[in-house]
Parts: structure tokens; sequence; C-alpha cells
């Protein structure tokens, strides 16, 4: 292990620098005349750190007496928010700039966001988690309520910042009595101090606050109820980035606290991740199902495969761990190409999130309705489609740790679920020809984003894109 405090944080110093100075420089020139420049801007300053940790050396580093570590799972996890917060940003700036909302705080926030995100899957203390924990979570209140003179906009903010409030207050109770019963705040000294064979009864009520903060992060049911709220006001190139970047950067975080802090009473963790997952699973499939909105349907979505993205981390094996990392780096590829072609959809210039209005779109844009074929079918885990391999890994480290009736669920939950993506595609074939059909997408943009995210789903079968062997070295190094 190498111990070098600020060459080990210097992505997140050169980030947080770049953000504060952009953000006084914007203010002292044309403001929001340059957002769009400083959308693009912040966005190759995401993909540049992003090939830096690619090409960085592979060893083990600590920060500020363990409270910060940079690993191969680290690295993967800020590889995949650098590069997915990069098409985002990219994706929704010609959106927002349209409606006249586009304004130049807006991707400056979504890098300190970011700083947040990266800060907490390095996090190795339950101090810097809650620190990153909560940059990132301020920052997501904002640009929630971006749309300043949307009511709908404004409630979703709302509403995030009081449940996110609870969330926080929930999370900070569970470390303090994690704190009070192990003596430190440190993961690793958690894990020595932790009793395996009869851990105190204070310390698991600090273990399930702690789960119950993190699940609110990640969507999990019972702590869903901000999210189709949320997805339905925010601005769609919002919702986008809600949906993905930050999904990824939670779930990483939950793994390395479970692991990192907890991992030696596996057995009593176990059991409450089981409980999330499936509840997760079932309500996301069945809540979604008589949906009529869209971005609301998403919403239901991303519950359910939270859901089955905890499969994964309730295995408790390093198979478990790489299932996870796999299944989120495929969940957000779909994600962000169904939001490309939502954001495209449009009538007379308004932008439209009605499920009814991709009735026959087949007819008025096929290349469109492919993509979006390709894309559902995937969500749904329909083989050959990449999704269905998310799915498979996660089912499959569930019956290697012998829960075969975790994969049972994840089945059934699977096949319920298919059922409103399958509406989808009904809808998209053989529905009725509306009246006043969708706008063509002229935004070349949108266009290429969708068509690779789709052509993925179909040919990224053959190794996952590359992601398989990174995921390996990523589990490997948290469990090891």
């Amino acid at each position: 292990m190498i111990y070098n405090d600020l060459s080990i944080i210097l992505p997140e110093i050169f980030l947080s620098l770049y953000a504060m100075v952009a953000l006084i420089g914007a203010v002292y020139t044309s403001k929001d005349e340059i957002a769009q420049k400083v959308t693009w801007f912040t966005a190759v300053v995401f993909i540049l750190l992003a090939f830096w940790m690619i090409f960085s050396e592979g060893q083990t580093e600590i920060a500020f007496g363990g409270m910060f570590i940079n690993d191969a799972f680290s690295r993967f996890s800020k590889i995949i928010i650098l590069l997915s917060g990069a098409v985002v940003l990219i994706m929704g700036q010609d959106y927002m700039s349209k409606r006249g909302f586009l304004r130049f705080e807006y991707p400056l926030v979504i890098a300190l966001s970011v700083v947040g995100m990266m800060v907490m899957v390095s996090a190795g203390d339950l101090m810097a988690l809650y620190m990153g924990l909560e940059l990132q979570s301020l920052a997501l209140y904002v640009i929630a309520a971006f749309k300043r003179d949307s009511l709908k906009s404004t409630e979703a903010g709302l509403k995030y910042f009081v449940l996110g409030a609870l969330s926080s207050g929930l999370l900070l109770y569970g470390s303090a009595l994690t704190y009070g019963y192990s003596g430190t705040t440190l993961f690793n000294g958690i894990l020595e101090n932790v009793n395996a064979n009869s851990p105190s009864l204070g310390l698991l009520f600090g273990l399930a606050l702690v789960i119950s903060g993190l699940a609110f992060k990640v969507s999990a049911v019972p702590f869903h109820m901000w999210t189709p709220d949320v997805y339905e006001g925010a601005p769609t190139p919002v919702t986008a980035f809600l949906a993905t970047v930050p999904k990824m950067a939670a779930i990483c975080l939950f793994v390395r606290v479970m692991f990192d802090a907890f991992g030696n009473i596996l057995g009593d963790w176990q059991k409450i991740i089981v409980l999330l997952s499936i509840l997760s699973m079932f309500l996301g499939a069945f809540a979604a199902i008589g949906q009529n909105d869209f971005k609301r349907l998403l919403a239901y979505s991303s519950i359910a495969h939270m859901g089955y993205a905890l499969i994964g981390l309730a295995a408790g094996t390093e198979f478990g761990v790489q299932s996870v990392l796999e299944y989120m780096t495929i969940y957000i590829t779909m994600n962000i190409g169904v939001f490309a072609i939502l954001m495209s959809m449009q009538r007379d210039g308004q932008s439209v999130t009605e499920i009814a209005s991709l009735s026959m779109i087949s007819e008025t844009d096929p290349a469109k309705a492919i993509a979006l074929l390709i894309l559902l079918f995937s969500l749904a885990g329909v083989p050959p489609m990449l999704g269905f391999f998310a799915k498979f890994e996660v089912l499959r480290a569930a019956i290697n740790a012998d829960l075969i009736y975790l994969a049972i669920m994840g089945v059934l939950a699977s096949v319920i679920g298919a059922f409103y993506y399958l509406k989808i595609v009904y809808l998209i074939y053989f529905g009725e020809m509306p009246e006043t059909p969708l706008d063509n997408s002229k935004t070349p943009i949108l266009k290429t984003i969708w068509t690779a995210s789709a052509a993925m789903m179909v040919f990224g079968v053959v190794s996952l894109f590359g992601v398989e062997e990174m995921a390996k070295a990523a589990a490997s190094s948290l469990l090891n």
C-alpha cells in the first residue's frame, strides 16, 4: 500500500478546483451565454479524469490514516461515474438550452456532486462517507428543482430534500451507534472490533440504521417513496442523471460499507439486504404496470433494478460484488439510451412523456423504434440482450451462495416486470396511429447516444464490452 495523501486525492482536488474556478469565472463573464460551452468543457474534464484513472497504476493507496482508499474497486466505480456523467451532460445540454433553463451553474453543480460521489466510493471511514454523501446529495437537491418556474420541479426538489434529510438523520444515528459500540469510525477498525460470534445489540441497531440511510440513496423499498415524484418533476436531463450516476455511486458505497466495515457479521446484514432486494423487485414490478407516464415508469423500473443489484450484494461473495458492478454498468448504459429517446420525444416542439405518445412510432421513426425495442428488451432481461446476462450474473451469484429462494424470487419478479416493457413494445408496433404523431428527432447527439446504447446491448454480449475483467479485479481488491 502507498501512503501519499495529496497524490491519492488529486482527481478530487482537480475537479473541485475546476468547479470553483469555473463558477467564479462564469459570474464575471457572460454567465448563461456560455452555459453550453461550460457544459461541454465539464464533460471533457470528466472524460479526461476517467482516462487518467484507466491508465493509472493498479495498486491500493491509502490517505488520511485510512479515511480515503484508492483501490481497483474505487477506480472502477469512478471511471463509470465520470464517463456516464459526461454522456448525460452532453445529451441533456441541447434539451435544456432549447427550453431556456440551461444555466452555467448546472454543469458545475453536477461536477460538485460527482466530487461527492468520488469521495463516497473511496470512503474508508464513516465521517468521510457522510461528507461525500452530503456533497452529492446537496447538489442533487438543487438540480432536481432547477426548472424554477415549474411547480412539479420545485415540488420534486423539496420532497427530495425533506426525505433526504430524514435519511441523513438515520445514517448519522446509525454511525453514532456504530462508533459507540466499536470505538472507531474507520471501517477497518469497526471490522476488527466487532465480535463476529455475538455482536452487541446496539451495534446491530447501528448497522440497521446505516443500511436504512444507504437504502434511501439507492431507492430500495421501503425507502423508495421519493423516487417516482422526483423522476417525474425534475427536468428530464436531471432525471437521466439521477437514474444513473448517483445510483452507481450509492450501490458501490453500499458494497464497500457492508464488506469493509461489517464483513465479519455477514449473516446479520445479509438477511436485511435479502428483504430489501425482494421488496424492491416486486414493488417495482407491480407498481410500474399501471403507470401512464414514461418517467414514472422508469422510476419504478429503477427501484426494481436496484433490487436485482442487491441480490449480488446479498450473496456476500467476491463473485457477488463482481456481478453487482457488471449489473450497474449495464444498467447505466441501458438507461442512458432510454433517456436519450425520452428527451427526443416531443410534439410541436413541446416535450412529451406519456407512454401512449409512443404508439406506432415504428411507422414515423423506424430507427428509433428498433433502438427502443432493443433497450426495453434488455431492461426486461430478454435473451440475447446484454440485460439478460446482467440478471443472469446476479442470479448465479445468489445460487452460488446457496440463496436459491432469492434467485427464484428474482426470476419471478423479472417475469412480472417484463409485462410493462412489452406493453410499450406493443404500442410501438401494434398500437393505434395517433392524430398528431411525435416529431422526428433532429438531434444528432441523441441519435448517436441511443444508437450506441442499443448496439452495446446486442454486440456487447461477446465480452460484456470489456467490463467483466475490470469488475473482477475491482471485486478482488475489495475483498482481499
